[in-house]
């Protein structure tokens, strides 16, 4: 693969941050470094981080896809008040690949699992 300042720095980006920006905040912050960038531009580069292993795509509902720098088998939470997306500090519960086996007619490799609610910030407000 070619190298890419704008793909290293959308990749720096997203190392940074704990909050699972969208394309278009990523895009937001790319511009003050790359004014010409475009929004295509970012999106093509984050599907490629993805594809490659760098990123995961996490969708939680709000019809949007957010993106995460750590790859580790790991859930979120998403709040359905202020939308935030936040990493669950639990243990994986990889025994689930097995529950699902036993009533699934094929193999399962991966699981994906988000809660959602409201966040503790939201709650306080409530």
């Amino acid at each position: 693969m070619k190298f890419s300042r704008q793909r290293e720095a959308i990749k720096e980006f997203m190392m940074t941050r704990k909050d699972h920006p969208t394309a278009d905040t990523v895009y937001t912050h790319m511009r003050e470094e790359f004014p010409n960038i475009s929004l295509g531009t970012v999106y093509r580069n984050l599907q490629l981080l993805t594809d490659i292993g760098e990123l995961q795509k996490v969708r939680v509902g709000d019809g949007l896809d957010h993106f995460d720098a750590d790859t580790s088998l790991h859930y979120h939470f998403y709040c359905r008040q202020c939308g935030a997306v936040i990493d669950m500090d639990m243990d994986s519960i990889t025994e689930i690949n097995d529950i699902a086996s036993k009533t699934f007619d094929g193999y399962i490799e991966s699981h994906s699992l988000t809660f959602s609610g409201l966040c503790g910030r939201c709650v306080i407000r409530s």
